[in-house]
C-alpha cells in the first residue's frame, strides 16, 4: 500500500477512532515492556522446564501436549512483541530499546535477524498484497501450502539454520538436554507457531477471494471475539485495523472495534 500522508492519517483517526483515542497513550512503553517481560519470562520458564526437566513418565505424557500448546502460543507472542518493536509501538520514541528487545525476541524465537525482518515488514506495508510484498505469493494468492513454503523460505535461511544448529549442539552437548525434549519442546512449538502466525497473521488477512478487500491495504480482519483473537494471534488477526494504524501495539488493537462503514470513511 502507498504510505498515507499525515493529513490522511489524521482523517482516518478521526473517522475510525473511539472518543479520546490517542496514537500514544501515557505509560504505553511501561505497559508494553511489562507485557513483553511477562511473555518472555513465561516462554523461558517453559522452555527450561520442557527441555531440561520434563520426564516422560506417568503424568508427563499428559502434561507434554499442554506445554507444547502454551509454548506455541508464547512463541507467537515473542514474534508479536518484535513486530511491535519494528513499528516503534513497543517503546515509543526509543528506537534503540525497540531494536534490542526485538532482536532478543526473534533471536530466541528462531535465530532471526531483526534488521532483516524489519526491512521486509516495512516492504510488506508499503506494497501489501502485491508482487512487491515479500509476505505475499502472487502466483498462489489463495493456496495455503505453497504460500507458507515461500513464506518460510523467505525468512529462514542458512544463517538461521546455523544459529539453531549451534544452539542445539550447546543445549545437548554442553547443558545436557535430551534430543527428544529439544524436538518436542523447542523445535515443535517453533514450527507450530510459525504456521499459526502465517495462517492468522498473513494468509487469512491477505489471501485473495471472498470476502474481498475494502481498500488499497489489501487486508481483512477475522472478526473473532476478544478471547479467540488473543489466543490465535495476539489480536494481530485484526489485520485491517493494523494496516490502518500500524503504530498501535497489539494490546491496543481491540480498542478499534471499527465497523466496515467507519473503515470505508477513513480511507476516502
Amino acid at each position: 500500500m502507498p504510505l498515507m500522508p499525515r493529513d490522511s492519517i489524521a482523517g482516518a483517526e478521526k473517522a475510525l477512532a473511539p472518543p479520546r483515542f490517542q496514537p500514544v497513550i501515557s505509560g504505553q512503553a511501561a505497559i508494553g515492556l511489562s507485557l513483553a517481560a511477562l511473555i518472555g519470562a513465561a516462554w523461558l520458564g517453559l522452555h527450561i522446564y520442557g527441555v531440561y526437566f520434563h520426564r516422560w513418565q506417568g503424568w508427563g505424557w499428559v502434561v507434554a501436549p499442554l506445554v507444547v500448546a502454551v509454548q506455541t502460543w508464547l512463541s507467537v507472542g515473542l514474534f508479536i512483541i518484535a513486530h511491535d518493536a519494528i513499528h516503534g509501538s513497543l517503546a515509543p520514541g526509543r528506537p534503540r530499546l525497540n531494536h534490542a528487545v526485538g532482536q532478543l525476541c526473534v533471536g530466541l524465537y528462531a535465530g532471526f535477524r531483526y534488521k532483516r525482518l524489519a526491512a521486509n515488514h516495512h516492504r510488506h506495508h508499503a506494497a501489501s498484497g502485491t508482487a512487491d510484498d515479500p509476505d505475499f505469493h502472487p502466483e498462489a494468492p489463495r493456496r495455503l501450502v505453497p504460500w507458507f513454503l515461500r513464506f518460510f523460505r523467505t525468512y529462514f535461511g542458512l544463517f538461521e539454520f546455523g544459529v539453531l544448529t549451534v544452539w542445539l549442539v550447546v543445549a545437548i552437548g554442553v547443558l545436557g538436554a535430551s534430543m527428544t525434549n529439544m524436538l518436542v519442546f523447542w523445535a515443535l512449538p517453533a514450527l507450530l507457531s510459525a504456521l499459526q502466525l502465517f495462517v492468522f497473521g498473513t494468509w487469512l488477512p491477505h489471501r485473495h477471494g471472498e470476502p474481498g478487500f475494502e481498500d488499497q491495504h489489501n487486508a481483512r480482519s477475522n472478526g473473532f471475539g476478544p478471547l479467540l483473537s488473543l489466543l490465535t494471534c495476539f489480536h494481530f488477526g485484526r489485520h485491517h485495523e493494523h494496516h490502518l494504524y500500524p503504530y498501535l501495539p497489539w494490546w491496543r488493537l481491540p480498542d478499534l472495534e471499527a465497523t466496515p462503514q467507519r473503515r470505508a470513511s477513513a480511507t476516502r
